[in-house]
């Protein structure tokens, strides 16, 4: 989680276990205008780096072999097309033939294992399933160099920062595990609607977790009032992990819907 500072901005704590930490941060007096007022973002960096672009691709190709042939991906592949699971996905196309993916935080996949494992399930997410569209990704920590892999791989990068807040005008899958509890609030913040949800499947860290853990700490309940309110009526699906291998990349991840809800039953938040 971050910390407020001694000058009210957003500070970023500390990588856990080696880990970045996964979110998008801004100045609390500027989050509302946020809503109407996007960021332009480039990369920090401007080194052109050809074999560093080649060898990472490479890394992540290989990957992409080891978990299209682990269990943990079989089972997450039969867990989409049962019935059950596979209902909601077909709620959320509606009548669109395709929903975009958008990937939030994805972190560093140069430097770390588990956020190319994370590419690696969403690439083969779109190579699986014709009903997967095409995919956007942002996360204000990418390189140039890992940005041209992104996009070698046929992913588009926003050249916004979007902060999270979307508005869904038509199907689509977020994809953002692990990222910070106040990314996923800015979404459902910003779609807060039974017409915008149910355009909407999330796979990321379980909200039923989090609804646990507001319990015991009253931080998340401020920064997470939207998730904490959609965990009342959201399908949610959990995520087995079925091998060591993927567990740091994948742990308390689920499945998102929340297409069951009616407006008049969708509870109101304040600030």
């Amino acid at each position: 989680m971050a910390a407020p500072g001694s000058n009210g901005e957003w500070m970023v704590v500390g990588p856990r276990r080696g880990m970045p930490r996964r979110g998008i941060r801004e100045k609390p007096m500027v989050r509302a205008k946020a809503l109407e007022e996007r960021e332009s973002w480039t990369p920090i960096d401007s080194e052109n780096d050809p074999e560093g672009v080649l060898k990472l691709t490479c890394k992540v190709e290989l990957l992409m072999k080891k978990m299209e042939s682990s269990l943990f991906y079989h089972a997450l592949m039969k867990q989409i097309e049962d019935p059950e699971v596979f209902g909601c996905f077909i709620r959320v196309l509606g009548s669109s033939s395709q929903m975009q993916m958008v990937v939030y935080g994805i972190g560093s996949i140069e430097s770390y294992e588990p956020p190319r494992l994370q590419l690696s399930l969403a690439l083969l997410m779109k190579r699986k399933f014709s009903w997967i569209g095409d995919i956007e990704v942002f996360d204000p920590i990418l390189s140039k160099m890992e940005c041209e892999v992104l996009e070698s791989l046929g992913c588009r990068i926003l050249s916004i920062n979007e902060q999270g807040r979307r508005n869904v005008l038509k199907p689509t899958l977020f994809f953002m595990p692990h990222c910070e509890a106040d990314l996923y609030n800015n979404l459902l913040q910003a779609n807060w609607s039974a017409d915008s949800l149910k355009r909407i499947a999330l796979f990321g860290n379980s909200f039923h977790t989090y609804k646990l853990a507001s319990e015991l700490n009253g931080s998340i309940v401020q920064s997470a009032k939207h998730v904490l309110a959609a965990a009342e009526f959201a399908d949610e699906f959990k995520v087995e992990i079925v091998s060591d291998d993927f567990l740091r990349a994948f742990h308390d991840s689920s499945w998102h819907f929340f297409g069951s809800v009616l407006e008049s039953k969708l509870p109101s938040i304040f600030s």
